[in-house]
């Protein structure tokens, strides 16, 4: 993979750690989950980024269900000023779930090549969900987050709470 134009015989190397399923039809949707044990420290996988433009991403990306799989990116605009835009992360990283309590997986950037790599933050067992934390702008109800007071769970609750003129 050439990773800098500048530089055409720089190769990056990706890795991608062994036995991963992808997994459609669980409580979060579709997940990825670790065939075997995953030790601390381990890369989980090194993904390529397509880094979108700031105007096509707010003309055209931001309203299709993409967007949902994009993420943040620093850049800097023509002087240098930093600036924000998203990134479509390619391999798994758009694959990984949410997790805001027991997240196992962190990611880190790689600016200069364009590339994300998820490592496992902690002994990952076979057969659990590899689960990243998408900080707090989430835009879905956190299923991991703790039930707020007042929440009302159960059917009977609802009706109990409608005022009736």
């Amino acid at each position: 993979m050439v990773a800098n134009n500048d530089c055409p015989d720089e190769k990056v190397a990706l890795a991608r750690f062994p036995g991963l399923h992808l997994i459609s039809n669980t409580p979060k949707g579709r997940g990825v989950f670790a065939g075997r044990d995953i030790p601390s420290g381990s890369v989980i996988d090194v993904c390529a980024v397509l880094v979108l433009d700031p105007v096509e991403n707010v003309k055209h990306i931001e309203n299709t269900s993409l967007y949902h799989y994009t993420y943040n990116w620093p850049t800097s605009d023509a002087d240098g000023k930093p600036k924000k835009t998203q990134a479509s992360i390619f391999g798994l990283g758009s694959m990984f779930n949410h997790s805001s309590e027991d997240q196992n997986v962190g990611w880190k950037r790689d600016l200069e090549h364009q590339l994300v790599t998820y490592s496992a933050l902690r002994d990952i067992r076979e057969g659990e969900e590899l689960c990243i934390s998408y900080g707090d702008h989430l835009t879905f109800v956190d299923a991991d987050a703790p039930a707020q007071s007042g929440w009302i769970e159960r059917p009977e609750d609802v009706l109990a709470n409608i005022e009736l003129d």
